[in-house]
């Protein structure tokens, strides 16, 4: 159980490794815990640089294809990633067993790609993450991967994690860095971003929150707010940050998602979703009844479910989004089912694949259905004084990502490790205790529900999500080809 999230570098792993092997001739397998540190990093990552959950997708997918790459290229008899991604170049594997070491080789081809998408970074996230693959790379080399080897597993990740890159520069999502402003229809059941001023996200790097201002809710670096105080307490973007833009809760979250490139399915619209609930004021009609049942359970929250909402939360800008708690959880997996380096990451991988394609499948729904939120309807017909437990988020309503994207990882899990009861300590960070699940399924179940004791989803929206994220958890499943190994290589 770790007792903190953060982006620095934790020195702890490489003084263990270090003492362990320090004497030997031969370099042990690769530690597991590898992994595990370089996870953390990255939730930290998406924390500090408050990114929304579809971009955070799509940095921990490739960040981890880099990784599991890495291991697959210095281990001729790892499961091949050949066909498992859609237009991933072929990985240039070892002819033999001991020709490359696999930490090494894992370690460059992540820090090339790191380092290339998270160009705009700022400069402490770019630094931290340099200095913890500095550390670990130390580490392993103090064991006895020197010489040649080391040489040639350096040269070998560094080709592959340019290789992904250029992989990466084709999936589409530079072209939405350029696409003009997207409209929205404008129809009485049709999405609007109302959420007051007072409940926009915290945009806090530290402890301390900060003051966010609607006129600059991503708290962004301009002449007006300039100065030594603010570049210190606040390290604020600049506007003209598009890679890695901060959330902005008060606009409108990455309207065409939709087009970026799938990594498992064959197009994003691959698994079908039943129509949302066509617009009505009839107090009988199915629309109105998913209000009423929000509005019904927000009114009389028990502490169980108000816990529950507040869990899973995951608000971009305060937390590594639902992307990096479903990371969190593989992480957790990686130890608790004593997986090997290499395994551990293939799981982190496509549990990663599987969360990036339901926010490009959920993210194309919701622009296309633009469903208003529960906020809208309710103080539009039931109550013109309500308001949700937890920030709306800046996108339409149906489906719901959290129950599309849970469910995704959490069927890849179960069906890579096999499902199980589990402890889940992702959020003690930001006060949270742990969390004991019977499944993974249950975890997923619960945090699409948290989303309707939140009051932000209606009951459709969880449910199709749901189905969503199952039927893309499978598909993912099916492209990987097996399950994880729980071998010591």
């Amino acid at each position: 159980m770790r007792k903190s999230i953060s982006v620095r570098m934790r020195p702890s792993i490489a003084v263990a490794v270090i003492a362990l092997g320090s004497a030997c001739r031969e370099a042990p397998a690769a530690d597991p815990r590898v992994v595990g540190e370089l996870m953390r990093a990255m939730y930290g990552t998406i924390r500090v640089e408050r990114m929304s959950p579809p971009v955070a997708s799509r940095l921990m997918s490739y960040t981890t294809v880099a990784l599991y790459g890495g291991f697959v290229a210095a281990d001729p008899g790892l499961p091949s990633l050949d066909g498992a991604l859609n237009g991933m170049p072929a990985v240039h594997r070892a002819s033999r067993a001991g020709e490359l070491d696999g930490t090494l080789t894992a370690l460059a081809a992540t820090r090339v790609v790191v380092d290339s998408l998270l160009r705009e970074a700022l400069p402490t996230s770019r630094a931290s993450l340099a200095r913890l693959a500095d550390s670990l790379a130390a580490a392993r080399t103090s064991l006895g991967v020197v010489g040649a080897s080391r040489a040639r597993s350096d040269s070998v990740g560094r080709q592959l994690g340019l290789s992904i890159v250029r992989w990466a520069h084709s999936d589409g999502f530079g072209a939405t860095r350029t696409m003009p402003p997207f409209v929205v229809p404008v129809g009485p059941g049709r999405w609007i971003n109302d959420a007051p001023a007072s409940t926009f996200a915290t945009q806090s790097l530290s402890g301390t929150s900060d003051l966010v201002t609607p006129a600059n809710p991503a708290n962004q670096l301009r002449g007006a707010n300039s100065s030594d105080r603010a570049l210190i307490l606040s390290r604020p973007k600049s506007a003209t940050v598009k890679s890695v833009p901060a959330v902005n809760m008060s606009g409108m979250s990455e309207p065409y998602w939709g087009t970026v490139r799938p990594f498992a399915l064959v197009r994003w619209d691959e698994c079908p979703i039943a129509e949302p609930p066509a617009y009505s004021t009839n107090r009988s009609s199915p629309m109105y009844r998913n209000a009423q049942e929000v509005w019904d359970v927000t009114a009389a929250l028990t502490p169980e479910q108000r816990t529950i909402a507040l869990y899973w939360a995951d608000n971009a800008g305060e937390s590594g989004t639902p992307v990096g708690h479903w990371i969190s959880i593989a992480s957790q997996m990686v130890s608790e089912r004593h997986l090997s380096a290499a395994d551990g990451a293939r799981v982190e991988m496509f549990t990663a694949v599987a969360m990036a394609d339901a926010f490009i499948a959920s993210w194309g729904y919701k622009y296309q259905y633009t469903l208003l939120r529960p906020r809208t309807y309710i103080r539009r017909l039931i109550d013109p004084a309500w308001e949700p437990l937890i920030p709306t988020p800046p996108f339409p309503e149906y489906p719901s990502g959290h129950s599309t994207q849970s469910a995704a990882a959490a069927t890849v899990l179960a069906g890579l490790i096999g499902d199980g009861a589990f402890d889940d300590s992702t959020s003690i960070s930001i006060g949270h205790a742990v969390r004991r699940f019977p499944s993974f399924r249950a975890a997923a179940d619960e945090a699409g529900l948290s989303r309707v004791y939140g009051g932000i989803h209606y009951p459709a929206g969880n449910l199709s999500g749901r189905e969503l994220g199952t039927c893309i958890g499978k598909k993912v499943v099916a492209r990987a080809g097996g399950t994880a190994s729980s071998s010591a290589r």
